[in-house]
């Protein structure tokens, strides 16, 4: 297959995941109807948010963990036809070998690099894994490693920093062991111990922290009886949209980062603890089509930033954008609100209005 060819099979089950704290990339296998990952993608979290290309976001339940092989399954949404895609073998890998990493890195949805595999059984800490040159960065862990007939041969795991495209992806042996492992404990949260491999299900466990067989102290993927909350600026952007009547965990995309939808328009908001400042971005529409409305466009957006009170019509390449920003130390509840509030408002306004009397175009989404 090409690498075009493996990126389409590919795309309709390839899954973003979101927690309050990370981001990562998922995917999903019909044969045992779970979402595979990362366990550092999830983190600590018994819930996270997925979304891919078929469904909107929404809230997946962990179910399986196991730190040591840095693996975990979701629950698949029940309501979307998936791609199905294969598993390969890991006794027919081989140096040398073509393959393609999926991902999602830095945000940027169905990234695909290409590359050879160095040496299939690197050894680190007792676990072997498949060496590459293909570029893997933040965003592609829990993507995974296809080879040029299609399969899965690996998940992407980590890279080392510093070097120059040494990336490491899982041996799909070892995945195929833990979704037989953790067959039969469907719908259970459910942790593989990383001292002596067990499967530690709340029926086994022991003291309700260790592992029946070996003692090693293990958490299993349950939620708490109280959410972490977040901190700081975060705390209050989350209080705001919570009172603007968003879903916050739907919300999240990362480490102070979130995206809501106001009508057609998307709408991001980001913190930057290294400028202190809060912005908000709502992206509307794209330029006309027509390029002589494009001038009465523009005369149009410059007349309506002089009438705006604290927000900013904007061209970002073919995108219309309304943006606000706040410094941190001056943002409250209550002002934090009244600006989103006023952001949310006219972004729908706006993403109709320029739709209709200047031609613009709807939004692309990937």
């Amino acid at each position: 297959m090409t690498t075009q060819q493996i990126i389409e099979l590919y795309r309709p089950a390839i899954i973003q995941i979101a927690t309050q704290t990370s981001t990562g990339t998922g995917f999903y296998l019909k044969e045992f109807n779970l979402i595979a990952t990362n366990e550092h993608v999830v983190g600590q979290n018994a819930e996270v948010t997925i979304a891919g290309r078929l469904f909107e976001k929404r809230i997946a339940r962990v179910w399986y963990t196991d730190k040591k092989h840095d693996l975990a399954f979701l629950q698949p949404p029940e309501d979307v036809a998936l791609a199905e895609v294969r598993l390969g073998n890991y006794a027919q890998v081989h140096d040398g070998e073509v393959v393609v990493a999926i991902g999602h890195p830095y945000g940027l949805n169905y990234t695909a690099t290409q590359g050879v595999i160095s040496k299939v059984d690197r050894v680190r800490d007792g676990v072997k894994y498949i060496q590459i040159d293909a570029a893997i960065n933040p965003g592609n862990s829990g993507g995974p490693l296809v080879n040029k007939q299609g399969e899965i041969i690996g998940v992407n795991s980590f890279i080392i920093r510093g070097g120059d495209n040494l990336g490491f992806a899982l041996p799909v042996s070892y995945l195929r062991e833990a979704l037989e492992l953790y067959q039969s404990h469907r719908g259970e949260p459910s942790t593989r111990c990383h001292s002596c491999n067990y499967l530690v299900v709340p029926s086994n466990i022991d003291a309700t922290r260790y592992c029946p067989f070996c003692g090693t102290e293990v958490k299993l993927p349950m939620p708490p009886e109280r959410e972490r909350k977040p901190v700081g600026i975060a705390k209050t952007v989350e209080a705001i949209l919570e009172d603007l009547g968003k879903d916050v965990k739907l919300a999240r995309d990362g480490a102070n980062n979130w995206s809501v939808k106001e009508g057609a328009a998307k709408i991001k908001i980001n913190y930057n603890p290294e400028n202190y400042f809060v912005a908000g971005d709502a992206y509307l529409c794209q330029l006309p089509a027509d390029t002589t409305r494009i001038k009465p466009l523009y005369q149009f957006l410059l007349s309506e930033n002089f009438k705006l009170d604290g927000l900013v019509l904007s061209c970002t390449k073919q995108n219309i954008v309304l943006s606000c920003i706040m410094y941190d130390l001056d943002m409250t509840r209550e002002n934090g609100a009244d600006m989103f509030r006023q952001l949310f408002q006219k972004a729908d306004y706006y993403d109709s209005l320029l739709e209709k009397e200047f031609g613009c175009q709807e939004l692309l989404e990937e």
